[in-house]
């Protein structure tokens, strides 16, 4: 499909400079431009490509000042990333969504199977499961006993969702992902442990993403939820009975042990851990790598370990790094003190 630049203009209230019919009919990097395709410029870092782009349009925001003429045309808008992501949805529902049930694909006769969907090759569909309308369902998935799948979901291949666990509307989750596994219960004993059994589910709300090879276990009783617009990344572990508050973010190899309270809005960067048993209030934003042990009241930037605020951590680190030279002069010190008690 082709879209000129008034077309695209129009849909995201843009201000066209240069040709408003030029057209496009695909995506690219800015720096990696070719004829026909859109690009967008957000990051100043990246404003001397649009110099020599080939790309046919390109989003800028409405402040970029340029020091000499494109030859792109450019829309300018007040959030050029913001926009991008727009045209990408666009793009990505104009692609025909697969449907039906492949003759491979396993369906117990119990189950309910809504309108319009897809269930790949080798999927299986345990008993009493009930899948909503228009939800794909790739190779190699496996939906349990009793579980519940809403509308418009996509699981890519090889996800598992454990027996009686519960997915809302709009979920994608993605390949290799496991979904109410058990949660890490054991009673040390003399001979060694007990095992605990984990009665409870995983309960995830709408709108939710979650990355490939990431594992929500499910509660010990009771439910681990992952509430509404929460996004995953790959590699994340959330252990048994977890509260994941609204639209929060987690990148790569975060850790949340067990019982932990996590807010709504909140930011971890990549392997973040949280200790079990903890609470996390809203809007609280940690650092790569930041270790939490106790709570957090929330609004508010931390890093590193036990989190703290970055200008202070930044500070700490600077220290930190001098230590030996310090501690050599400490030592020299200490000598020169002892001297002195001696006279």
């Amino acid at each position: 499909m082709e879209f000129t630049a008034k077309q695209i203009s129009d849909f995201i209230n843009g201000k066209i400079e240069g040709d408003e019919n030029a057209s496009v009919h695909t995506f690219a990097k800015i720096e990696e431009g070719v004829p026909g395709a859109i690009s967008f410029l957000s990051n100043p870092k990246y404003t001397h490509y649009i110099y020599d782009t080939k790309s046919s349009i390109v989003l800028v925001n409405e402040d970029v000042v340029l020091e000499r003429p494109v030859s792109a045309t450019l829309i300018r808008v007040k959030n050029a990333y913001e926009c991008v992501a727009k045209l990408l949805q666009l793009y990505q529902a104009s692609i025909p969504a697969k449907k039906g049930v492949d003759s491979l694909a396993f369906v117990s006769p119990t189950a309910k199977i809504g309108r319009d969907c897809y269930i790949g090759a080798f999927a299986y569909i345990g008993d009493n499961a009930v899948v909503g309308d228009n939800t794909q369902i790739y190779p190699h998935a496996v939906i349990g006993d009793n579980v519940t799948v809403g509308d418009h979901c996509l699981l890519y291949p090889n996800v598992t969702i454990y027996k009686e666990c519960r997915l809302g509307n709009n979920v994608t989750i993605h390949s290799g992902s496991v979904i109410g596994a058990d949660g890490f219960g054991f009673a040390p004993n003399s001979d060694g442990y007990d095992k605990i059994p984990q009665i409870g589910i995983v309960i995830i709300e709408d709108n939710v993403e979650i990355g490939a090879n990431t594992c929500v276990d499910r509660s010990t009783m009771g439910s681990t939820i992952i509430h509404k617009g929460v996004k995953l990344d790959n590699l994340v572990q959330i252990a048994h009975n977890v509260e994941v508050g609204e639209n929060t973010v987690m990148s790569a190899q975060v850790g949340i042990a067990g019982s932990t309270k996590v807010g709504s809005w909140c930011m971890f960067g990549g392997q973040v851990g949280l200790a079990g048993h903890i609470t996390i209030g809203d809007k609280t934003f940690l650092g790569a790598q930041s270790g939490v042990p106790g709570n957090i009241k929330g609004n508010e930037s931390l890093i590193g370990t036990p989190p703290m605020e970055p200008k202070a951590y930044f500070r700490s680190q600077a220290i930190f790094r001098r230590l030996p030279e310090m501690y050599k002069q400490i030592a020299e010190l200490q000598k020169q003190v002892e001297e002195l008690k001696k006279k």
